[in-house]
């Protein structure tokens, strides 16, 4: 998709009204999706909440499949102008769940695979600490991600500094202290970092367990890839 994910929300009005992208406002939207204060509406045009109301699954559904990064944006609007213009909940629910409707699962299986890897780099991502103590885990994920991670590691990680680097968009999310993560462009000094992080010691702690506990008579190499598809690999250290 090209548009913000505000500016997709502003073209459900079918006004014509274009606002300025903002990568700062669409990150706090996807991350306060997976907060446990809820969407931040504040920073949402009135009838996006109205969307959000009337059926929780197709704001959902929009997001995700805005996160894929796949050209989907004109079958997202239509989703949301549909919804809006629904009688009430049950008819909206009715929309937001016809499978007949093609432009629909096309929506729903981007958000799908969306939700997908968000599941799986929560538990396939390997932090080590670098120098300065900040705990750093990179990756190239195939969707747009990173707001979703970062309040599931806030958690995780209480007052350890971390940072999440995704080297396909340069992108790294960095939280320390009691502060929300927050995004940045890449930029040399966290190039040189994300070098840096993983520390040996750490990584060979995580190779002699995963050591211990394999057992060779029962390697299944078809079921690992499946649960771990070989792109991940080259983050993983016990690889």
């Amino acid at each position: 998709m090209y548009l913000g994910l505000l500016q997709l929300f502003i073209a459900m009005q079918g006004e014509g009204t274009t606002v300025p992208d903002s990568v700062e406002v669409d990150y706090t939207i996807i991350a306060s999706l997976y907060s446990e204060q809820g969407v931040d509406f504040s920073l949402l045009p009135p009838h996006i909440r109205r969307l959000f109301e009337l059926s929780v699954n197709a704001f959902s559904v929009i997001v995700h499949a805005w996160m894929s990064e796949l050209p989907l944006e004109a079958q997202a609007i239509r989703l949301g102008q549909k919804i809006l213009a629904a009688g009430g909940r049950h008819e909206a629910e009715r929309i937001a769940t016809d499978r007949g409707d093609l432009e629909l699962l096309a929506l729903q299986n981007a958000a799908y695979k969306t939700r997908h890897e968000i599941h799986r780099l929560m538990g396939l991502l390997r932090f080590s600490p670098d120098e300065d103590g900040v705990y750093i885990a990179r990756c190239e994920p195939d969707h747009y991600l990173l707001p979703a991670l970062g309040p599931h590691f806030q958690a995780r990680f209480g007052n350890t500094a971390w940072a999440i680097i995704d080297e396909k968009r340069r992108l790294c999310m960095y939280c320390e202290l009691e502060k929300p993560p927050a995004l940045f462009a890449m930029d040399e000094s966290l190039a040189g970092e994300a070098a840096q992080g993983g520390g040996d010691m750490w990584e060979n702690m995580w190779r002699c367990y995963h050591t211990s506990i394999n057992i060779e008579s029962r390697n299944n190499p078809g079921l690992q890839r499946q649960f771990m598809p070989k792109r991940y690999w080259k983050y993983l250290p016990e690889k």
